[in-house]
């Protein structure tokens, strides 16, 4: 039984619901998506799920039993956010050391592997630290616990295209040498897209989609063509916006499209996740 299961889940924060009525099941050993624009819900999600806030009505699961004020659950998660938990004046090793207290499984020699790959100085302190590399101790930390749920809130947060793409190829490399079920909230869809198993999309605090990449994918289309003629095609699809520009107008359809029906000199292509993603959350 491995996996995290969220039920009813609802949270406001005076006037504002930042989740309503939430009902997610992440499954063991998949790479999830966990996407939505600012103030969508997803850091609240995630700080509950790992007991850092409580919600109004709901509960959290982690196989099987509550989450909530459960030591034996939550030492199963492990939640990297962008705010910092770490004692400011500590050392980055010594944090090391502080973070295997808590949990056991902590692969010291991997950190320091993942240290020098980064490129972190391990005697700097947590307050010397620049916002990406401050970045890249937490994603360290996250990576070297070994707990069978790992949540990244924001991780590439100040990391520069090379950190970046070193983070990528290590999370898989991670993934792949020891499956364990990662969450990943992000802004920088594009970059991650080809890491993604599963998505959940949060729109104003509702989940909008939850499925497969590869059929989310399979359903997000472009037709391009005179405003005329795209406007005849669409009008019994499912159009979730579209662009004009002079006598051209370029629709974003999300459904099954019979390409045989297109009509002369309308374009097709499909609609990679990010820009599926914006216009699914503006429509």
């Amino acid at each position: 039984m491995n996996f995290i299961e969220v039920k009813s889940l609802t949270k406001t924060f005076g006037n504002v619901t930042a989740l309503k009525n939430i009902n997610l099941k992440f499954e063991g050993n998949k790479i999830y998506g966990l996407l939505g624009r600012n103030g969508a819900g997803k850091t609240t999600l995630l700080n509950i799920i790992n007991n850092r806030i409580f919600p109004d009505s709901g509960e959290v699961l982690i196989d099987g039993v509550t989450a909530f004020e459960n030591d034996y659950a939550q030492r199963n998660v492990y939640l990297m956010s962008e705010k910092n938990y770490y004692p400011l004046t500590m050392k980055v090793n010594n944090v090391f050391k502080w973070t295997n207290e808590f949990y056991p499984l902590f692969d010291m020699d991997y950190a320091k592997e993942l240290t020098a790959k980064f490129g972190l100085n391990p005697a700097k302190k947590v307050k010397e630290l620049s916002t990406g590399y401050n970045s890249i101790f937490k994603i360290i930390i996250a990576l070297s616990v070994n707990t069978p749920y790992i949540l990244l809130d924001e991780p590439v947060l100040g990391l520069d295209a090379n950190h970046r793409a070193i983070f990528y190829k290590t999370l898989i490399e991670n993934y792949n040498a020891n499956p364990k079920t990662i969450i990943i909230s992000t802004h920088l869809i594009d970059e991650v897209a080809n890491v993604l198993e599963d998505i959940i999309i949060i729109n104003q605090g509702e989940i909008l989609k939850n499925e497969s990449c590869e059929q989310l994918l399979t359903q997000g289309y472009t037709v391009t063509g005179s405003t005329t003629t795209i406007n005849s095609f669409i009008a019994d699809k499912n159009t979730i916006g579209y662009d004009t520009l002079g006598g051209l107008k370029t629709a974003y359809i999300y459904g099954s499209v019979d390409k045989s029906e297109l009509p002369t000199g309308v374009e097709i292509s499909k609609l990679d996740l990010q820009r599926l993603f914006i216009q699914l959350t503006n429509s």
